[in-house]
């Protein structure tokens, strides 16, 4: 019986200990410094294009008008099943969402915020006073997805609000950064040091990539056409989406077959084969090409690219300085004037 209990602490204690290593141990800002720069620069054109009609999509007014949303917002209920009040008598409505357009009014102040707001993203892209821009970046990104839910709301800003989210909660200009140089031009050329925040965050986004990809496995499993294996011949020959002409895979509906069903498993065995060292390659590659297929293929660029963004926290800082760091170092070297 000593043994029995002999072995369990020790089974306890190495788990509780592998738990600690995955979330605490100092890791390189390397990998979050690069999704810092993709990802800010994602964030600064997807909301540039809000500016082509900014009162239509933001304003009072627009095609969501603030005051139909609030209708449609939850009255707030008291214990006893009445509906709380203000001092007035008027219904006090429960939000269940907040954005700073709701309050905005004048459409001087709607641009004067938009402009500050694309000034926020450009200087987290640039890595600018990085941990301030990081917080301002992630309130300005759900203020936006917020405002212009449901109507214009899609997987590309979940992905700009998910990854704006992480960003702020680690180091994210140690590298690659305008923050980097100005360190540089005081004499302070000490390396960016190992994170405990930096891992915090990285791990975030590799879990909620695994989660977001098992339940889209799910949802496909009850699918007819995914069942079928004709899902992706429908996808791509959606007139609505297509921006590359797909139509000649209507001769090949193995290859269309085979192509749905490892989507399938692909998102399905995500959450378990992207953490072996053996097959998280392969598991990338597919990253890249199911993605990429969808920028090109569907038109959805942004979205596409935002995803492989995001999977890019499955890359080793070893591997992102060894591709990053000689094209970041020529950058150093020409706005510090070192040779």
């Amino acid at each position: 019986m000593k043994g029995i209990f002999r072995d369990v602490s020790s089974y306890i204690s190495e788990a509780w200990q592998a738990w600690n290593r995955f979330w605490f141990t100092p890791t390189d800002p390397a990998t979050l410094s690069l999704i810092r720069v993709l990802a800010g620069s994602m964030l600064l054109y997807t909301h540039l294009v809000w500016s082509l009609d900014l009162q239509a999509f933001l304003g009072q007014e627009g095609w969501l008008p603030v005051d139909y949303l609030r209708s449609q917002i939850q009255v707030e209920t008291l214990p006893d099943g009445s509906m709380e009040t203000d001092a007035e008598g008027n219904p006090v409505a429960a939000w269940s969402v907040w954005s700073v357009f709701f309050w905005i009014k004048p459409v001087w102040l709607l641009w004067s915020v938009h402009v500050i707001a694309l000034i926020v993203f450009f200087c987290l892209t640039l890595g600018l006073f990085s941990r301030t821009t990081a917080v301002l970046a992630f309130l300005f990104a759900v203020s936006y997805a917020q405002r212009v839910s449901p109507g214009a709301f899609f997987g590309l800003d979940k992905i700009n609000c998910m990854l704006a989210t992480y960003l702020m909660l680690g180091p994210c200009g140690a590298r690659y950064s305008l923050d980097r140089i100005r360190r540089l031009r005081r004499g302070d050329t000490s390396p960016a040091m190992p994170s405990t925040s930096a891992n915090i965050a990285i791990r975030l986004i590799q879990l909620h990539l695994c989660v977001i990809y098992l339940f889209s496995a799910l949802a496909k499993l009850g699918g007819e056409n995914w069942q079928a294996g004709t899902a992706v011949w429908w996808a791509v020959a959606n007139y609505e989406y297509q921006s590359l002409d797909m139509t000649w895979l209507a001769n090949w509906p193995v290859l269309v077959a085979l192509l749905t069903h490892i989507t399938v498993f692909w998102e399905l065995l995500y959450c378990c084969l992207i953490w072996n060292r053996f097959t998280r390659p392969l598991m990338l590659w597919i990253a890249v090409g199911v993605h990429g297929g969808i920028a090109i293929a569907m038109g959805m660029i942004t979205f596409g690219l935002s995803m492989i963004y995001a999977n890019l926290a499955f890359l080793s800082p070893a591997t992102v300085r060894r591709w990053v760091d000689p094209l970041a170092g020529w950058f150093a070297m020409r706005l510090t004037g070192a040779k």
